[in-house]
């Protein structure tokens, strides 16, 4: 079923844009403005955006030709590119020096929001870009009338809780629903060898862009379709793998990095052949839609990481308890409208990317912040949130499927890069049977254990003992999942969620990528299962280094759980690594298949500890709980977490993993980073 997610009379809506342009255009003949430099540079970017409103209407963005729509872009980003972010008001640094500090806050807000009229702009959505045409007059006006800053603030408060059942609604409607076709229309109905077409989605436009479409372009269709059908294949087996009723689904959500849109297109066709209709949902860039955690979707590699970065607690203004308990009322509401889409949903398709330039943000002290409170009271919306969604979709049958390709960026020439994506597509699409029947072995050895040690090798101080489940029926129960290539493509893993008491330990890794941030020397000690206290090596100050750990791992909380241990098996992933030296450019999904990894936060069954699975030798895998995640049924606010980050040590890094039996036997499953086990000796190849 279709929603209707635009409401408005059109007609009303333009004259209300007239309006505000004419009163937008004036203001840079006015004289003696308060604040000037911020609001004119703001002032002239709307004009910028309104200007290509007309273009676009008028056809005249359609004729452009590539080189034109490249110009016209970074004349639109000026203010955001790396080489001018230093001089530009949307610089916390910078709007220290010309406006009172007081304002810096609710200014930081204000530009942010007013950057998200291009995808307004792009996407047809009028009602949205004049309500921030009449948000940038209204605090325009404040300012030029002497208000203070709490003026301001209150103005932004109110424009994000008056259109609350607008922005709340439709974001949850294109969540779940085929009801915005916007990136569906492009991907199926251009043509994706004009590579103009990636100007039309609103995004900024880099050479990874570029480059991944030209890329893509110069493949045969038997490859694409190879890359396509992987992914797909990948998520239809999932249902099989957990014993899942497929035919009851009907809706799947993709995600992916945009340049890939030819991989894209064949794996719509693919779903759309199951029977599935493809949602197309974009990265959230309107404030009230925004996480400071995490913000999945759609999207490019973005303009300037250091920006989105300054700007990752702007929701500040309008993070209260009223406003987050009537959006998630406006949820409810959406939830029931949509009730029958929600029954029919199965589950996310991401299509991750990795190779990403290196990027270490710097903490700004003019930047916005979440108080402990605001903090408290997100952490508190994000639980009620997933709980809310949990009542309209039910998770025990529901799938995933996610699949990792390379960017150009990964590469210092196209044709290493073109190597590189060779070598990709040949780890996605390892065979699956050598790898369950070697990694049924290494089960079998660690399902007799009480705990096991890991070790690190030479210059890693990693040693860890995880506490494992007690098996009541050896014979028919196991700890440890036999994940081969389904919903977790690549092949090549075993994993538990580990009891937490008796957990205890040392993590370290040299090198890794975290949420977009590279950590040096990362270390984390646990207690209990428990972080217990973490550093690394990215920066001079101790508190520095604390704080990158933080937004890479903890997440906004003030401690988090063990949620997974596993081991890698996958070698050749490993030698691919070795070979181009991008370890510490591996995605997660990838580099956790390379050696053992711990993951914080909620446990790998997170949401569906009712529904046993089984793997392939029959038996049922009983370790789905931990004593947070067990909390569920007594005082279930405070059972999860929300975010589930693993932590990988490269098989390079690694000295022994062996078991700790009752009786005082210990088996090693690896030992000076290579696979000893009998009946494994065969993932060393």
């Amino acid at each position: 079923m279709v929603y209707d997610i635009y409401s408005w009379d059109k007609r009303l809506i333009l004259e209300r844009i007239d309006l505000a342009m004419d009163r937008i255009s004036q203001i840079k003949l006015e004289k003696d403005i308060r604040y000037s430099e911020f609001f004119l540079k703001l002032a002239g970017f709307l004009e910028q955006v309104n200007y290509l409103r007309i273009k676009r209407d008028s056809g005249e963005f359609d004729n452009q030709s590539f080189d034109e729509l490249n110009i016209a872009q970074n004349e639109l980003y000026y203010d955001l590119k790396e080489e001018n972010y230093g001089e530009s008001v949307y610089n916390p640094d910078v709007l220290d020096k010309i406006c009172d500090k007081e304002f810096i806050s609710p200014f930081l807000s204000l530009s942010f929001e007013v950057r998200a009229a291009i995808i307004t702009v792009f996407e047809g959505d009028l009602e949205g870009f004049v309500n921030i045409l009449e948000l940038f007059l209204q605090v325009y006006g404040i300012c030029l009338e002497g208000g203070d800053a709490k003026e301001v603030s209150d103005a932004i408060y109110w424009y994000a809780s008056d259109y609350l059942d607008i922005t709340a609604r439709k974001k949850i409607i294109e969540s779940f629903t085929t009801s915005n076709r916007f990136f569906y229309n492009i991907i199926m109905n251009d043509d994706l060898s004009d590579l103009r077409y990636l100007f039309k989605f609103g995004e900024y436009i880099a050479s990874n862009e570029i480059k991944t479409a030209e890329y893509l372009n110069s493949l045969d269709n038997e490859t694409i379709r190879l890359c396509a059908k992987t992914f797909v294949d990948g998520y239809r087996d999932g249902f099989f793998a957990m014993q899942k009723d497929i035919s009851k689904r009907s809706i799947v959500s993709l995600i992916y990095r945009i340049g890939f849109e030819r991989i894209v297109k064949e794996a719509i066709i693919l779903f759309e052949d199951m029977g599935f209709e493809v949602v197309l949902d974009r990265k959230p860039y309107r404030l009230a839609d925004m996480s400071h955690i995490r913000n999945r979707g759609i999207c490019s590699g973005g303009v300037n990481r250091q920006f989105e970065y300054d700007h990752k607690y702007d929701m500040n203004v309008f993070t209260k308890k009223a406003y987050l308990d009537r959006k998630l009322e406006i949820s409810k509401q959406t939830f029931e409208e949509i009730k029958e889409n929600m029954v029919r949903y199965g589950g996310p398709a991401w299509m991750d990317s990795f190779g990403d330039l290196e990027f270490t943000p710097i903490k700004k002290a003019s930047s916005n912040v979440f108080v402990e409170k605001q903090n408290n009271l997100m952490n508190n919306y994000r639980n009620e949130m997933m709980l809310l969604q949990d009542e309209y979709m039910d998770t025990s049958g529901t799938a995933f499927c996610i699949i990792a390709w390379p960017l150009p960026s990964i590469a210092e020439d196209m044709k290493v890069y073109s190597n590189i994506f060779d070598d990709i597509i040949r780890i996605n699409t390892l065979e699956s049977e050598k790898y369950r029947n070697a990694q049924q072995k290494i089960i079998d050895a660690l399902d007799k254990a009480d705990t096991v040690s890991i070790l690190g090798g030479e210059g890693n101080k990693t040693n860890m003992t995880i506490k494992l489940h007690e098996l009541k029926d050896p014979s028919k129960e196991t700890n440890f999942e036999n994940c081969v290539a389904d919903v977790n493509i690549p092949v090549g893993e075993v994993f538990t969620s580990p009891i937490l008491a008796g957990t205890n330990g040392i993590l370290f890794v040299k090198d890794v990528f975290l949420a977009g941030y590279h950590l040096k020397k990362l270390c984390i000690s646990v207690k209990d299962g428990m972080i217990e206290d973490y550093t690394c090596e990215n920066f001079d100050t101790e508190e520095d280094n604390r704080r990158l750990v933080e937004d890479s791992i903890l997440k906004g909380h003030k401690y988090l759980p063990m949620g997974e241990f596993a081991i890698g098996t996958n070698v050749i992933a490993y030698n691919v690594a070795k070979k181009y030296d991008i370890f510490e450019k591996m995605p997660i999904l990838i580099a956790e298949k390379m050696g053992p990894h711990f993951a914080f936060g909620d446990t790998c069954y997170s949401h569906d500890e009712e529904n046993i699975s089984y793997n392939p030798d029959g038996k049922a895998i009983i370790a789905r709980d931990n004593e947070c995640s067990i909390k569920r049924k007594t005082d279930i606010k405070n059972a999860y977490f929300n975010c589930h980050t693993d932590i990988t040590i490269p098989l390079a890094e690694l000295g022994d993993i062996y078991t700790n039996e009752p009786d005082g036997i210990h088996t090693y499953i690896i030992k000076d980073g290579k696979f000893v086990l009998e009946g494994s000796e065969v993932l060393n190849e």
